[in-house]
């Protein structure tokens, strides 16, 4: 307090003497006047019990004049009996704030009873006293009882209001009661009224926020109860005004405290001579008051007072109670809404500009007459909205506003001027940020609400005339109904509202961010997919352009000429692709063996039929082994309508096939009836399709046999790539245009070519060396083998896999590697350590292209040689990867 009137007066300046008028009533010492009213006494004395001060009425009351008391003990003036009873209510204080209250005692020991009231102000003890009203007939606890009970059979706000003021007249007897309730602005208005008959209602006046100070406010808040018996009574000085140290007595919790005289002119205006007000504090804050006003003197008992003092903060726990109850009921409400509205936004992936699809859902959480969202610079709107060329500056208007909160205003326009030109369809704004930066909100329009509000006079333009205290208002002219016309305002946003769009707030940025940080991971599972996807590929498209190349090469040894070489390698090519076409037109399905061969069969000797018989149980072969299987019936077939059992119009061939428990699928195939069978002098490209690549990239069986009567050729197929189905038999007959034979030949060898062999000069010596070779396709392995042969190898020793490279490793020397980096189901990887731990240089062979990424262990400087790969692009590679061994 001592701050707040420092703003007011100087250091030594006594407030009791402050020049109170219309102009400054906001600013007067309330609390300081230094006066109380004249149907009691005030005595306040230090902690060691001497009389510092009394009221200058002390002597009507106790016979003992000012000057005899001031400096006295107390016990001069009480009883000790009455001094013990004191000392024993000061120590039931709770507070500085706190008061205790003694009814009906015989206080100055002379038989005439008192209703006492003590608080503590600084460093003194008040007592004030009063005359008990000994014609009082009824209990006030049993009265504040039964007002409380019929108070809580109310079914809702409004009738509480109702019945409380009718309570309270009936047990007052005040002519007039009023509920009187504040708003937002500090504005008041009455809500609810009893009066006695032939009184005018003040029912729904609303009165300005200037008819009760600040300082008023504070007050209330603080001493909960306040009696004004007579308004025209002379207040009686506290003597003396001034301590010794110049400060005067703080008589915020009295009782007995008189009125600023501005409040006397304003009671005497609406011709009121008895005033009592009951606070309603809820949450800490003035809510609002009773007014209690009477047409004559009139003056409460303290023991009525103090039980209307209970019945206040009864009543303000139930209104809490009710406004509560109201309150959750809405929040329930929204929140029902609210959960509905973020389990259809989870459904979908919506971006900020995606909640325009919801505006109805979120018109229902917070009723509004129009919706807009503002997103990226653009805007959606529905319903009453300010048009859409106002939105971008209105956003900038937002900006301006505290970040991460929501704005609201029931009168956009007095904030923001340019909302007047659209006040009549947007004059209420709320405006939730769903974003950081740039700023993104959804908004939220009332339209302009006319009211027409009922003033307890024109707050503007009162009459004004002379009193006592300067300018005053005109009496009882002041306080006629006058109606005025308010436009540019909204109905206002609830509590409630703004709690359920601070919800709306949190829950779409959590499911924003959280489909922003999904979406962001799909992107990102979507790129590395896609990578993938790109580098294999790569790899595939290498691999079967190394494959490819190999064909062409390996049999252009053995061509007699540009068209024979053409058949062969379009023969091999067509091999397999039939293979990939039975794989993807079933989907990368298994398929049947039969089918395999016969289609192979249908491709060359098709008006044959009968001189083929394909017999045995139904068997599903793996997409895995498709290629190969189509390469080696392919060899098979040409070999034998060339030179075998097919090649004239006698011979036969016979193709079987059973399952063995242990090995697998075995196949048979066995000629008769065709030329005589000579071993060839010579093994060929043919021949060892037929004989190695069945073992090398399935690990099954193949073995060949030259009969005299007939080549007989058995394979094995193991148990991962077959899928048995049934037993029963194909009759299959088919004529062949060829004869089977790999004899006499015809398909010669061939490396990959280069320019000459590898010597010393070249800065790289193959000589000699012993070369390991992993890979996993027979073929590719097959043209590798070969051109490091013709470099000067002196051995050659194949890989299809890593175990099989780790026991080569083990049990050959080797100088030099070769590694193919995809090897199926796993990489060469593994073996960079036992490489590079035994010394031996090496390169990569990948179709990967630039994705891979080589294991550290590899070193800085490890070279891979991209598929299908030139001579001199391996060779050179090699070289310099022995020319780093022979450095280190």
């Amino acid at each position: 307090m001592r701050q707040q009137e420092s703003e007011f007066m100087t250091a030594k300046e006594d407030p009791t003497t402050f020049s109170v008028d219309l102009t400054n009533c906001d600013r007067e010492p309330i609390h300081l006047l230094g006066a109380v009213q004249d149907f009691g006494f005030l005595v306040a004395v230090s902690f060691d019990w001497l009389i510092q001060r009394v009221s200058a009425n002390i002597e009507s009351f106790t016979g003992r004049s000012v000057d005899d008391l001031l400096g006295a003990p107390l016990n001069t003036l009480l009883g000790d009996n009455v001094i013990h009873l004191i000392r024993s209510r000061l120590q039931m204080l709770s507070s500085e704030d706190g008061t205790e209250h003694v009814f009906g005692i015989d206080f100055l020991s002379n038989g005439r009873k008192f209703d006492v009231s003590l608080h503590v102000s600084g460093s003194s003890i008040v007592i004030e006293a009063e005359p008990s009203d000994t014609h009082q007939t009824v209990t006030p606890g049993a009265l504040v009882r039964s007002m409380s009970g019929r108070l809580q059979r109310t079914p809702s706000t409004r009738d509480l209001f109702e019945e409380s003021v009718r309570q309270l007249r009936s047990v007052t007897g005040f002519d007039r009661v009023m509920l009187y309730r504040f708003n937002t602005d500090g504005a008041g208005t009455v809500v609810a009224e009893a009066l006695r008959t032939g009184l005018e209602s003040f029912r729904g006046l609303n009165y300005p926020a200037a008819d009760i100070p600040t300082q008023a406010r504070a007050l209330y808040v603080r001493n909960r109860v306040r009696t004004i018996a007579d308004v025209r009574a002379e207040p009686v000085p506290v003597e003396p005004a001034l301590d010794p140290s110049g400060e005067p007595l703080d008589l915020s919790m009295s009782t007995l405290r008189s009125v600023s005289p501005i409040h006397i002119e304003y009671l005497q205006n609406m011709g009121v001579d008895a005033s009592y007000s009951i606070s309603i504090v809820i949450d800490g804050k003035l809510w609002g008051l009773f007014a209690l006003h009477h047409y004559k003197p009139r003056r409460l008992s303290m023991e009525m007072r103090n039980a209307t003092e209970l019945f206040g903060l009864m009543i303000s726990l139930m209104i809490e109670g009710k406004l509560a109850r109201e309150q959750r009921a809405a929040e329930e409400k929204a929140r029902e809404l609210h959960d509905r509205f973020v389990g259809k936004l989870m459904s979908l992936t919506p971006s900020v500009s995606d909640l325009s699809n919801f505006a109805g859902d979120l018109r229902d959480i917070i009723p509004s007459d129009g919706f807009a969202v503002w997103a990226d610079g653009l805007v959606k709107s529905y319903g009453k909205t300010p048009p859409d060329d106002a939105m971008p500056a209105l956003a900038r208007f937002l900006n301006r506003a505290a970040a991460s909160r929501v704005y609201s205003s029931d009168e956009l326009g007095a904030v923001y001027p340019p909302a007047k030109e659209f006040e009549q369809d947007a004059a209420g704004l709320l405006a939730i940020p769903i974003s950081r930066s740039p700023r993104d909100y959804i908004m939220f329009f009332r339209q302009e609400l006319v009211q027409t509000v009922n003033w307890a006079g024109n707050p503007q333009d009162k009459k004004m005339g002379y009193g006592p205290n300067g300018p005053r208002l005109t009496p009882r002219k002041s306080f006629e109904a006058w109606q005025e016309t308010v436009r540019g305002k909204s109905r206002s946003w609830t509590d409630a509202e703004k709690k359920a769009s601070e919800a709306l707030r949190i829950s779409i940025l959590e499911v924003l961010v959280k489909f922003t940080e999904e979406t962001s991971r799909q992107q990102a599972q979507s790129q590395q997919a896609q990578e993938l996807l790109i580098a294999e590929l790569n790899h595939r498209v290498r691999n079967i352009l190394a494959l490819i190349r190999a064909l062409v090469i390996q049999s252009k040894a053995t061509a007699t000429s540009i068209d024979d070489f053409s058949d062969i390698v379009s023969g091999r090519i067509q091999a397999l692709a039939r293979a990939h076409d039975q794989i993807t037109d079933e989907k990368y399905a298994s398929q049947k063996l039969s089918e395999i061969i016969q289609t192979e069969v249908d491709a060359y000797i098709g008006g044959k039929a009968d001189r083929v018989r394909l017999t045995g149980p139904n068997i599903l072969v793996s997409p895995k082994a498709f290629s190969i299987l189509a390469l080696v019936f392919h060899e098979m077939v040409t070999n034998s309508a060339k030179y075998g059992g097919l090649s004239d119009s006698r011979g036969q061939v016979f193709v079987d096939w059973q399952i063995h428990e242990e090995d697998g699928c075995v196949i048979r195939w066995r000629e008769e009836g065709g030329p005589a069978v000579q071993r060839p002098s010579r093994r060929g490209f043919g021949s060892t399709i037929i004989e190695r690549s069945i073992p090398h990239d399935l690990g099954g069986e193949a073995q060949l046999t030259f009969k005299l009567a007939g080549l007989q050729a058995r394979f094995v197929i193991p148990h991962t790539f077959i899928d048995y189905v049934e037993h029963n038999h194909d009759g299959l007959q088919s004529g062949l245009e060829q004869p089977i034979g790999s004899h006499g030949g015809q398909n010669g060898t061939s490396g990959l070519r280069g320019s000459g062999r590898m010597n010393a000069s070249d800065g790289l010596l193959l000589d000699g060396m012993n070369a390991l070779l992993v890979e996993d396709n027979v073929i590719i392995s097959l043209d590798a083998e070969q051109l490091l042969e013709s470099h000067g190898t002196s051995a050659v020793f194949v890989g299809a896999n890593v175990k099989e490279a780790r026991r080569i490793l083990d049990e050959q020397s080797i100088d030099v590697a070769m590694l193919d980096v995809n090897l199926g189901i796993e990489t060469s990887f593994p073996l960079v350590e036992p490489l590079m731990e035994r010394g031996i240089p090496f390169v990569f062979v990948t179709g990967y292209g630039e994705q891979i990424e080589f294991p550290e262990s590899a070193g800085p400087h490890v070279e891979a040689v991209k598929k299908p790969f030139s001579e001199d692009d391996l060779l050179s590679a090699l070289r310099r990867a022995i020319e780093r061994s022979r450095a280190a």
